[in-house]
């Protein structure tokens, strides 16, 4: 286990190396929620991530002949960012694996701070079990992204900074993948407030911490793609597994379409860029997951900003499409000159804005004398939408969608 000493131990190692991220009240959010939200901003670390904590203070740990081997890890983005950093900090050589799949930017990232990045495998897991063969074969220094008890103590240097900027905090909400975040948080706080609530936030997709608290061991869960890659994890660590266990009042998912409107709201509302993983925590108080919060005050972990940029459209798309701003309909018209025209009409009409129309006459739904038109809209809301429908629906034109 990871004890209160031990992180305060690695926050006097870290300290002058890594950045004290703000926590500070954010009224907007606050209003929107009905509590007190504060968010302790990780995504501001150097690395865009808190995962230089345990990295760092881990390669501070190793004697002469585990610097000397070199130090290597596996890492879907974030840990090969921080341990790169760590490594070059400390002038020792860093090898990551990353899988196939991992960001451009946390890629060129990892190579821009000196590491030698190795692409391997479909997720995390695949990676890791490289890593681990190459670690065998050249004698490298492995460092463990989540589940080490002294990766876990520089994690929980958060959980110390965040006590001593909200010290009457109510409710703490942290992202989890392996549960290294999590541990090193819940191990600095609950000795000390024991009536504080850690609730851990993961994807719905891969939810194997949920799944083996629900059955008192570590169960490994199926790797399947999630946009949240920094938390995809098949099986929760060895070392933090008990830590959660003893610790954490809960641990609640967040679907990827939350996960997507998230990014949106809080870069809209707060000017905060956060990754997928990252938001994962903001993303489930916004959507109700977090329960008994009225008038609390509530931390929330953003936990990294390293999204890729040909992403973030998208992400940012989605979002808008759940918030209800953009529309996206197939509306049935009579195949006639003048249809379009009045189509458009109507839309105008209700105050949409049309940002693409297509029409297709060949759609199998569709009678002969009839065309299917794919519409995207710009519109002020759910309730908005709901009208538009209404409207074309009384002007005597099919909604399919």
């Amino acid at each position: 286990m990871v004890e209160l000493p031990d992180i305060e131990l690695a926050r006097d190692r870290i300290r002058d190396a890594v950045f004290l991220s703000p926590c500070a009240r954010t009224e907007t959010l606050s209003q929107m929620m009905g509590c007190e939200v504060y968010l302790k901003l990780e995504n501001l670390q150097m690395t865009g991530s808190y995962k230089e904590r345990g990295s760092l203070n881990k390669i501070l740990c190793l004697n002469a002949q585990e610097r000397d081997a070199g130090v290597i890890c596996a890492s879907a983005g974030n840990h090969a960012q921080g341990m790169a950093h760590a490594a070059r900090l400390s002038g020792i050589k860093a090898v990551v694996v990353m899988p196939e799949t991992a960001p451009l930017a946390k890629v060129r990232g990892t190579r821009e701070l000196g590491a030698e990045v190795v692409l391997k495998g479909n997720g995390y897991d695949e990676a890791f079990h490289h890593a681990q063969e190459l670690q065998r074969q050249q004698g490298y220094t492995f460092v463990h992204a989540f589940d080490d008890p002294v990766v876990i103590a520089g994690q929980g240097t958060v959980g110390l900074e965040l006590l001593e900027q909200v010290p009457d905090v109510e409710v703490v909400v942290v992202p989890v993948g392996g549960g290294g975040l999590i541990g090193g948080i819940a191990s600095a706080i609950k000795p000390q407030l024991p009536g504080v609530r850690v609730i851990g936030v993961e994807a719905e997709r891969m939810a194997a911490m949920r799944t083996s608290l629900a059955a008192h061991e570590r169960v490994t869960v199926a790797n399947v793609t999630s946009i949240a890659d920094g938390i995809s994890v098949a099986q929760v660590g060895e070392h933090a597994f008990p830590i959660v266990e003893r610790w954490v009042e809960e641990v609640v998912t967040v679907t990827e379409e939350e996960i997507a409107n998230g990014i949106m709201v809080l870069l809209e509302r707060e000017k905060t860029l956060a990754e997928d993983a990252g938001v994962a925590g903001f993303a489930a108080l916004l959507n109700g997951h977090v329960r008994d919060v009225a008038g609390k005050k509530v931390v929330i972990i953003i936990s990294g900003g390293n999204i890729d940029m040909t992403l973030l459209s998208r992400f940012i798309d989605r979002g808008l499409e759940i918030d209800g701003r953009i529309a996206n309909l197939r509306v049935v018209v009579v195949d006639r000159p003048g249809s379009m025209a009045e189509l458009a009409g109507v839309i105008g009409q209700q105050g949409a804005n049309i940002l693409h129309i297509s029409q297709n006459r060949h759609a199998s739904e569709v009678r002969l004398e009839e065309a299917e038109v794919e519409l995207s809209l710009e519109t002020r809301g759910l309730d908005h939408v709901t009208e538009i429908v209404l409207a074309l629906r009384a002007h005597g034109f099919k909604v399919q969608s």
